[in-house]
């Protein structure tokens, strides 16, 4: 059985190889995928801990989570590529946003009425799809800091107890925990999220900031 502690990541852009080296540092076994894995010896080389590197489908096999990192137009492409028998059983965690920059400030090219992460959930329905990661930008996913105080990854999911495993490795992480809002259909807002996040970020010049409920 493979170890409980390692975990695949598809996408090999700027999302995918900071939460390789985050879970890296914090003691997992991590294979980061992309279509072209010579790409990433450099990143190899330089990352701390036990890395390797390889095309989406021996990412998708190496372990029980994966986590889906790639851009949001080719998310799908991708987890076809690595085929939907390796997800099998598997926790799903889904840091992609469909973004669609034709506009300029980015849209959606999906939305109100489906979401990435449902399309992700019945692309493989055998997985548990759990939306997270998306609302913070990739330099607070792990560790993160903020001044006024780090608020609760916002989770979204089917299933009730790989919701509960994606907390428990979030506080792993170095969050204190997550903020659940319902199914996967929430993704649509968690999504949507998204777009304006990136609207707060240009008028508070920083892109190293997140959304927190208070009362």
């Amino acid at each position: 059985m493979p170890s409980e502690k390692r975990v695949g990541i598809l996408g090999s852009g700027v999302v995918g190889k900071q939460l390789g080296r985050g879970f890296a540092m914090h003691g997992y076994e991590v294979m980061l995928g992309s279509r072209d894995p010579s790409k990433l010896e450099s990143w190899k080389k330089e990352t701390k801990g036990r890395v390797a590197t390889g095309t989406f489908a021996q990412a998708a096999a190496y372990g029980p989570v994966v986590i889906l990192a790639t851009a949001g137009m080719g998310a799908e492409a991708a987890v076809d590529l690595a085929g939907t028998k390796n997800f099998a059983g598997k926790l799903v965690l889904d840091a992609t946003n469909p973004l669609d920059f034709s506009g300029g400030l980015p849209g959606l090219f999906v939305g109100t009425t489906d979401s990435l992460g449902e399309r992700i959930q019945r692309k493989l329905p055998d997985a548990k799809v759990v939306k997270c990661f998306n609302t913070v930008g990739n330099v607070r996913m792990v560790d993160p800091k903020f001044k006024e105080g780090t608020p609760p990854m916002l989770v979204c999911g089917n299933d009730a107890a790989a919701k509960k495993q994606t907390e428990g490795i979030l506080r792993e992480l170095g969050w204190p925990g997550a903020l659940d809002v319902g199914s996967i259909e929430s993704a649509r807002w968690l999504e949507a999220l998204v777009p304006l996040w990136v609207r707060v970020a240009q008028v508070m010049n920083t892109y190293e900031h997140a959304f927190k409920a208070v009362r």
